[in-house]
């Protein structure tokens, strides 16, 4: 016999106002509203347009996170400001859902409070992480990535601040680094293919459900050109929302793609560069702060990427070749999966020079198996389910009649 279906529940999703951790996410809300349960969304900042157009009912609270700033270039100085938006966060979210607590909680995986009021409320909570999970042996391999916490003064107060936080909120003895980086439960919105050693993965913890990015439409359109007749080429540059400050990167790019005969240049420079000084624009090169980046790669050709596991997604889903030159936190392990698969080339950045940057962009595309290989993992990819399977796993933890 098959089980009922669940009652119409209450679903309570958690986020940071960055796209990188809201976008992957939202065809997962926008099936569960589509099932019929009433969804909230906590995020503060302009993506509560894009969380309501999912079907979702923005809950907007203050997140103390500098994300107009240029991070420094230490590990503390990427974890410290998450923990203290968590903390900040924590009672805004109690005050929001005061009468209203939901059936279930998911949550980012920068929204670790969560599991606090999971815990207060009595009520499952899901992660839904954007990226790459932990594995057995993960500690280990970062031992070294991680001993400012343990070694540093400024990392040995990270940590005691972080404890005392947890032990008045009820876990107390929990270790703050498996509090923040291992969750219950789990669901990687990603391609089990972007995992490093998915073979190590726990798999009654984690489980991949393939890209679950949904409808991007209302970011808007891309159109190619009309000067382009249809054996040329479209090269889409982006080094994403974050680590974007990297005026020699953008010219050498201009100086390898510039004027180049067949390639039209799609350049997205965010909001910390200045084109002033870029100096003068070749004809075939088009600059913008922003682009609807998914619109643009459904005609692209080629991909130059700084390997966020957004951008990586949205490069498969289009089967798009892509040369990553990634500048921070976990695109440099993407980079080596992508290139590890056959569907890119890994240019560490000191070593992207013109030169670089142009053979192998002209080699990527020229070669038939990358094309072979991309369509590979994009029907892998779909296989896993995306946005459906992680409704129905969802549901599973939910109350039935």
């Amino acid at each position: 016999m098959t089980p009922p279906r669940p009652r119409r529940a209450h679903v309570a999703m958690v986020s940071i106002p960055a796209p990188g951790h809201v976008h992957p996410n939202l065809g997962v809300i926008a099936e569960l509203a589509a099932r019929g349960h009433r969804v909230s969304y906590a995020v503060p900042g302009p993506l509560t347009d894009a969380v309501a157009a999912a079907g979702a009912e923005p809950v907007p609270y203050t997140s103390t996170l500098p994300l107009d700033e240029e991070w420094g270039d230490e590990y503390l100085d990427h974890v410290e400001p998450f923990l203290a938006d968590n903390i900040a966060m924590l009672p805004q979210l109690a005050d929001a859902f005061r009468g209203d607590e939901p059936d279930l909680l998911l949550y980012d995986i920068a929204a670790f409070c969560v599991r606090v009021l999971a815990r207060r409320w009595n009520v499952p909570a899901v992660q839904l992480s954007p990226c790459m999970v932990a594995w057995e042996g993960y500690d280990e391999e970062h031992a070294e990535l991680t001993r400012p916490l343990r070694e540093d003064p400024r990392g040995i107060a990270h940590l005691a601040r972080f404890r005392s936080w947890l032990e008045h909120n009820g876990f107390a003895g929990t270790d703050p680094l498996d509090f923040a980086g291992r969750p219950d439960r789990c669901l990687a919105l990603i391609p089990r293919a972007l995992q490093p050693h998915a073979e190590k993965v726990d798999e009654s913890v984690y489980t991949f459900v393939g890209t679950c990015q949904g409808d991007r439409s209302r970011e808007g359109d891309w159109q190619r050109p009309a000067g382009l007749g249809p054996g040329d080429r479209v090269l889409l540059v982006s080094l994403g929302s974050s680590f974007t400050h990297e005026p020699a990167f953008y010219r050498a790019c201009l100086a390898a793609f510039g004027g180049l005969p067949g390639w039209h240049v799609v350049l997205q420079i965010g909001k910390h560069t200045d084109p002033a000084g870029l100096g003068p624009l070749p004809p075939n090169v088009e600059l913008h702060r922003w682009v609807p980046q998914p619109a643009v790669l459904r005609q692209a050709d080629a991909f130059l990427t700084h390997a966020g596991m957004g951008g990586c997604q949205e490069g498969l889903a289009a089967g798009v070749p892509m040369v990553a030159v990634p500048q921070a936190v976990d695109q440099f392990t993407n980079a080596a999966l992508l290139q590890e698969l056959g569907v890119a080339r890994h240019i560490p950045k000191e070593e992207a020079t013109a030169e670089a940057l142009r053979t192998a962009v002209l080699e990527l595309t020229a070669d038939p198996g990358v094309a072979r290989r991309l369509a590979e993992v994009r029907e892998a990819t779909l296989a896993e389910g995306g946005s459906r399977r992680a409704a129905d796993l969802i549901e599973d933890l939910l109350p039935r009649p």
